[in-house]
């Protein structure tokens, strides 16, 4: 019967670094990565110091916007992905079978 205390009052520590999520200068790695591509694409097309200002520009707002972002929920893109492939509606039936 000892055991079986002993059993249940044991605890199993879960490192921080399992269920981290993956974040690059505080926001999700996929899109300060895309708004760096996009802003690296701005210089070079533009060829000029006005569109290198522009992408810096861009770059950082849009790094601070997926900071506040990331602090709100870490996944936010995923999760706004997930709702709009929700159906407004859906309607009731049993199976999809049914006429």
């Amino acid at each position: 019967m000892s055991s079986n205390q002993e059993l249940l009052k044991r605890t199993i520590v879960i490192h921080r670094s399992l269920h981290r999520h993956t974040l690059v200068l505080g926001a999700e790695r996929e899109l300060v990565m895309s708004s760096a591509l996009v802003s690296f694409i701005l210089v070079v097309v533009g060829k000029d110091l006005v569109s290198a200002g522009a992408a810096l520009i861009f770059w950082i707002c849009s790094v601070v916007g997926l900071q506040l972002m990331a602090k709100e929920d870490p996944q936010m893109s995923r999760v706004w992905l997930k709702h709009n492939a929700h159906q407004t509606v859906y309607p009731a039936k049993s199976t999809p079978w049914r006429r």
